[in-house]
């Protein structure tokens, strides 16, 4: 078997220079008071704060699902037993569920063996409303009394939500959303929380009849360290190979083996301990040029891969590294906060697309923050696109700063972008 042949990539822009190389990048994004933004996480998830409130002029969004409910459901009953008698799937009862969780208190969404995930939480909660046929089969091969529930999008760990959609379905008539919202918070402990929920067409599917996603990702501007001004230097910056030392609490097995160092990194790194040459790094970026920056991207399809990880064939139809992004902005707004009258200065990224490949939007802000200090052309993540490596790109932002904002059922309007 012939071994895979790795391209590595060569900025040979003007900036090339000046733009940072991975762990410059990775300890730039982890240098950072991450704790506001977690607290102002953990608030607007319990509901004592709207994120809407951030923006100006004031938000308020009202979704449209593009399906009449009421229809759906009388045409379902007229529909729901079949000719000779017998029942079939329509008649079973869907439910839509709206989740509000912070991210840190999950090992994501999807359930895994002896994690502590959302999906496990929810479906734990949900074994109380199953069918008796279902839950007389669970008992029969020893497996525990869960529901089974189906989502818009499955979140990493640390990464938060404020309406993520789930659905739910049985076939008991007797249930009222109300019991199962109740059931759901019961069992969260406060750390999930249910938005809303509610009776739906039994063909809704929160993934398949998604027309968008919208991530907001919120990185702090406030109280950062230089990078060659924190009194270490970049050549003792080593991760700790055995994964057991965390960095401000963020830095977990998962982000240290994102870093991996190109041929580039470390050419830079021997001239500059033989005393060869010296780079001088930029300590900060603009705000303004990540935003230049992410607008290249509205209005097109393009394939992210440069910009994903871990990235699999989809179902979606298409190719599977095709996205089209709706919206992409940034802007500087504040934080409010008990120990700054004015609030924090944080950077907020509004990205909305028709889907997103895994950790596509984390790469797109660390990229478009490197690129955006070194002082690269407008068109810069473009051009990345095109690339044949994905070292290219930057290692993932802190998860702690993403969170899914909302998903869209009908067609997206540029009216409720939440930057404009």
């Amino acid at each position: 078997m012939a071994s895979r042949v790795y391209v590595h990539y060569h900025h040979a822009d003007a900036c090339s220079k000046a733009r940072w190389n991975a762990r410059e990048t990775f300890r730039f994004m982890y240098d950072r008071p991450w704790k506001h933004v977690l607290d102002f996480y953990s608030n607007a998830v319990e509901g004592n704060l709207s994120v809407l409130n951030l923006f100006q002029p004031k938000k308020s969004l009202v979704h449209d699902d593009g399906i009449n409910e009421e229809m759906s459901l009388e045409t379902e009953s007229e529909t729901s037993t079949r000719k000779d008698g017998r029942s079939g799937r329509w008649e079973r009862v869907n439910f839509k569920i709206v989740l509000s969780y912070n991210g840190t208190s999950f090992d994501g969404w999807q359930k895994q063996p002896d994690l502590h995930t959302v999906q496990g939480v929810v479906e734990k909660s949900l074994g109380g409303f199953v069918d008796d046929r279902k839950a007389q089969l669970l008992k029969k091969k020893c497996k525990p009394l869960e529901g089974r529930v189906l989502v818009a999008g499955r979140t990493d760990k640390g990464v938060s939500a404020l309406n993520q959609v789930c659905s739910f379905y049985t076939w008991r008539k007797d249930i009222e959303p109300i019991a199962i919202e109740d059931a759901i918070n019961k069992d969260a402990s406060g750390k999930l929380r249910v938005v809303s929920i509610s009776k739906v067409s039994r063909s809704f599917h929160p993934n398949f009849s998604a027309k968008w996603r919208r991530y907001l990702y919120i990185f702090p501007l406030d109280d950062a360290e230089s990078l060659h001004e924190s009194g270490e230097n970049h050549e003792n910056f080593i991760f700790d190979e055995n994964h057991e030392k965390q960095r401000n609490g963020l830095l977990s097995e998962e982000n240290t083996e994102e870093v991996i160092l190109s041929e580039d990194d470390e050419l830079e790194i021997e001239e500059t301990s033989n005393g060869l040459e010296v780079v001088e790094k930029p300590s900060d970026f603009s705000v303004i040029k990540v935003d230049q920056l992410l607008q290249q991207l509205q209005g097109k399809v393009l394939s992210y891969k440069m910009f994903a990880r871990d990235t699999k064939a989809a179902r979606n139809e298409g190719p599977p590294t095709e996205c089209f992004m709706y919206h992409a902005r940034a802007a500087e707004i504040r934080l409010s906060c008990s120990d700054c009258v004015e609030g924090r200065r944080v950077m907020c990224v509004e990205l909305v697309a028709n889907r997103f490949l895994r950790k596509m939007v984390r790469v797109l802000v660390a990229t478009s923050i490197r690129e955006a200090a070194a002082g690269a052309e407008n068109d810069a993540l473009l051009k990345l696109l095109e690339a044949s490596c994905r070292r290219a790109t930057a290692p993932p932002a802190p998860s702690e700063g993403l969170c899914l904002f909302d998903v869209g059922y009908a067609d997206f309007d540029p009216q409720t972008s939440l930057i404009s």
